[in-house]
């Protein structure tokens, strides 16, 4: 084929106009671009230019290095435009930094590559012989893709006597042929005759095509089928379903008989016409087959002819015009998309390029885009079909790490089309955030005497940066802890961030260990935030209990007196006791370890009170001694032991003599040899007592026990200096005052006080020849007051019922 040089045509800036002939091979030059343009090569590369289409085929390709424009696939008019002309293409050339846009169009010329063709075989006339000179018969058109002097130019008809050839055009220029009668025909010399249609364009070498035309004369029908209308028209939905009615078209015959039945059939029709239009042989009716598409025809012509039984025949046109729907949806492409984005670009920050196209008409084909969703991006418009998308704030990776931004392109139509695409857009990040602790304060708990280096928290800290940004290094603040480094208590892992001790604590001395520790990221500058860490130390059972009452010295000795009148449970004297451990290490209990006479005496678990549990007789040895041990609940725990004398007497004259050397005796064993003799002279009389009274104290402490452990709740002692009867069955008056810690659900600690009285409290002085005195205290004298040593102490429900009672009847 010829390689034909190309025109040139430059409209205007940035539009440029090349005409080509159609079939050139591929590679062929159809123009500079760079020149006619007047760009440099430096700037088209720079520019990144290249090509946008919104055809599947792209039928040119730029050479940036040359910056010319060559043919790249195979260009066949007829295929690209049809019966179209001018037949052309446009495309743009985009270059970016700075973006420009430059408008190409490629018009394709015709070469005489086709030859007219009929698309029938042959042609079959049946015509009476009674034909009146002047009728006319259509003949099947030509068709020839060319256009121009390439294409169908004219007819001829085979040299005969009867029949003389006519050609006409349409209103779109198109030629159409009519054989004439000349001479009528007479069947009884010629039955029948053979004619030839030849159909020539004008180019150059010429072509043509040729039919044959068969006709058969018949016999006496000399009137034709006349149509009522000489053009139809019609109009159509695109899309149309099948079947879809679109006109009916009727002819009439005024011969009578089957002479005057009219069959409708398509004189002529284009290629593909035949698969979207039928008509009805018998009523005329033009229905809808195929798919009728408005972007691709926007009118049909067609002939109908009516032929009767004679073989007369009448021909009329149909005009469809085709309506257009909104059935296509905006075509969205991606010119030109950056991703990932820093999150501290500016707002404004041009993010990508998209080209939008509707194939529609009129309002169906005017496109709007925005964004989907509520997203910090925009969408502009800077040139016709073009879109920038562009960031509308700060963006911030910590809050949001990446987007898909949906872009929706929507048309006018009713109803409307829309496309979707989706960017997927990543955000780089910045050190613009500190560490942030899990906590604002950590509070932990490490048990006294443990061993150094031993683990005790782990402080997190969390920074929403990735990568060296969110890298947390963990640092010991300097600070003082009474008087000494705060390094020198504890220390912390710089990676993993959890904090050792680094010596043993003591509980008793120091109770908490407050300090700072700083999480530092690995950003440039770095970043960092503090955390306030208090260490509580817990106690351990390693300090025994301490008894406060009665004072265990080596001066005047204290002894309680009990009337011989005392009831059962007439309330002796109260052992108080404290330990300087904390929580359960300081729960104590009180139990009797040696006694005078067991019988006689018991000692509260709880709360130390040593009461008479039968009623005091003449029998009842005046001299009494009680040996108590006091434990806590520690594991294991830790006791303490103390001696309480008795007086069992109604008058101190009766005590004197049996405690002139009490207060000699050192040791509780001294006086078992004289229980030894007196249990064996009694031993028969008393062994079935007192396994009866073993028996019963056993199972009365057993049952206390019970009530203790299923309370759950600690008991708590008092702490008074001088005791009372409070059931008003002894002789001497005491008042006694204490603080009571109790349970977490009372919510406060009751402190009384007791008022003004007397209290005889008996007096030995070891120095002395055995007397007793009493020492009355006045009205002013204040009862000493003992602290609560810890509110994790607490006391039973019921010894504070117990109390309450008490107190009542003291009053």
């Amino acid at each position: 084929m010829i390689n034909h040089q190309s025109n040139v045509v430059k409209h205007s800036i940035g539009h440029i106009r090349y005409s080509i002939p159609e079939e050139m091979k591929k590679g062929s030059l159809i123009g500079n671009v760079a020149q006619d343009l007047g760009l440099d090569l430096k700037r088209l590369r720079s520019g990144r230019a290249r090509i946008v289409t919104g055809e599947s085929i792209q039928y040119t390709e730029l050479k940036t290095d040359k910056g010319i424009l060559v043919v790249k696939e195979r260009i066949d008019r007829e295929q690209l435009c049809g019966d179209i002309t001018p037949c052309s293409f446009s495309f743009e050339v985009i270059l970016e930094n700075p973006m420009e846009l430059h408008q190409i169009t490629v018009e394709i010329t015709d070469i005489n590559d086709h030859s007219p063709t009929f698309k029938r075989d042959k042609i079959h006339f049946e015509i009476s012989e009674i034909a009146n000179s002047g009728a006319r018969f259509s003949l099947t058109s030509a068709e020839d893709p060319d256009v121009g002097v390439n294409g169908l130019r004219e007819y001829f008809l085979t040299e005969n006597d009867n029949f003389v050839l006519k050609q006409n055009s349409n209103a779109d220029g198109k030629k159409y042929a009519e054989m004439v009668l000349q001479k009528p025909l007479d069947r009884e010399t010629n039955p029948s005759l053979s004619l030839k249609l030849i159909a020539v364009d004008g180019g150059t070498p010429q072509r043509s095509g040729t039919v044959n035309i068969d006709i058969t004369v018949l016999d006496a029908n000399d009137n034709a089928p006349v149509f009522n209308q000489s053009v139809y028209k019609a109009t159509v939905l695109e899309n149309s379903p099948r079947d879809t009615y679109v006109t009916t078209v009727n002819a009439s015959d005024a011969d009578f008989g089957s002479n005057s039945v009219i069959t409708y059939y398509f004189s002529d029709l284009n290629s593909g016409l035949s698969d979207l239009f039928m008509i009805d042989e018998t009523t005329g009716v033009i229905l809808i087959t195929g798919s009728v598409d408005f972007e691709k025809d926007k009118k049909y012509e067609l002939r109908i002819d009516a032929k009767d039984q004679g073989g007369l025949t009448d021909s009329s046109k149909v005009i469809i015009e085709v309506t257009d729907v909104n059935d296509n949806a905006p075509i969205i492409s991606v010119m030109s998309f950056t991703s990932p984005v820093s999150e501290d670009s500016p707002s404004g920050t041009t993010i990508g390029i998209i080209n939008v196209k509707d194939l529609d008409s009129g309002d169906n084909g005017q496109v709007n885009c925005k964004i989907e969703q509520n997203a910090p991006f925009k969408i502009k418009s800077n040139l016709r079909n073009y879109y920038t998308l562009v960031t509308d704030t700060v963006l911030d990776r910590e809050s949001v790490s990446e987007y898909n931004i949906t872009v929706v392109a929507t048309d006018a139509g009713r109803p409307p089309l829309y496309t979707k695409r989706t960017f997927h857009l990543k955000v780089s990040d910045v050190n613009d955030n500190a560490p942030v602790f899990s906590q604002g304060v950590y509070n932990a708990f490490i048990t006294e005497n443990n061993s150094p280096g031993v683990s005790v928290l782990t402080v997190r800290a969390r920074d929403p940066d990735e990568n060296q940004n969110a890298r947390i290094s963990y640092i010991l603040v300097d600070s003082d802890l009474d008087g000494s480094p705060v390094s020198h208590c504890v220390s912390v892992n710089a990676e993993s961030g959890v904090i050792h001790a680094v010596r043993s604590f003591d509980y008793e001395q120091v109770k908490q260990l407050v300090f700072v520790v700083k999480a530092q990221d690995g950003g440039s500058p770095p970043l960092s935030s503090n955390v306030s860490v208090k260490i509580m130390i817990q106690d351990q059972n390693d300090n025994p209990p301490q008894v406060l009452y009665p004072v265990q010295t080596g001066g005047s000795l204290v002894a309680e007196m009990v009337p011989r009148s005392a009831d059962v449970g007439y309330l002796v004297t109260k052992v108080v006791a404290v330990d300087v451990d904390s929580g359960q290490n300081a729960w104590l209990s009180y139990k009797l370890q040696k006694a005078t006479d067991r019988a006689l005496f018991e000692v509260g678990l709880q709360n130390g009170e040593i009461r008479t549990i039968r009623q005091v007789t003449d029998k009842d040895a005046v001299k009494q001694r009680l040996t108590v041990i006091v434990e806590d609940n520690g594991q294991p725990s830790c006791s303490a032991t103390v001696i309480v004398n008795v007086a069992v007497a109604d008058s101190f004259p009766e005590v004197l003599s049996e405690f002139t050397d009490f207060t000699h005796d050192k040791e509780y064993n001294d006086n078992l040899t004289f229980y030894l003799v007196l249990a064996l002279a009694v031993v028969s009389f008393l062994f079935i007592t007192c396994l009866v009274v073993i028996i019963s104290v056993k199972i009365y402490r057993w049952r206390q026990s019970r009530v203790l452990y299923h309370s759950n709740l600690p008991v708590i002692p008092y702490y008074p200096p001088r005791y009372s009867d409070t059931l008003g069955t002894g002789t001497l008056q005491h008042v006694y005052n204490y603080e009571v810690c109790r349970t977490t659900d009372s919510r406060k600690s009751d402190c009384k006080f007791g008022r003004a009285g007397s209290q005889n409290v008996l007096i030995m002085d070891p120095s002395s020849t055995g007397t007793m005195h009493t020492r009355p205290r006045s009205g002013s004298e204040k009862a000493p007051f003992w602290p609560c040593p810890d509110r994790e102490w607490r006391k039973h429900p019921v010894h504070r019922a117990e109390d309450r009672q008490r107190d009542s009847s003291s009053e």
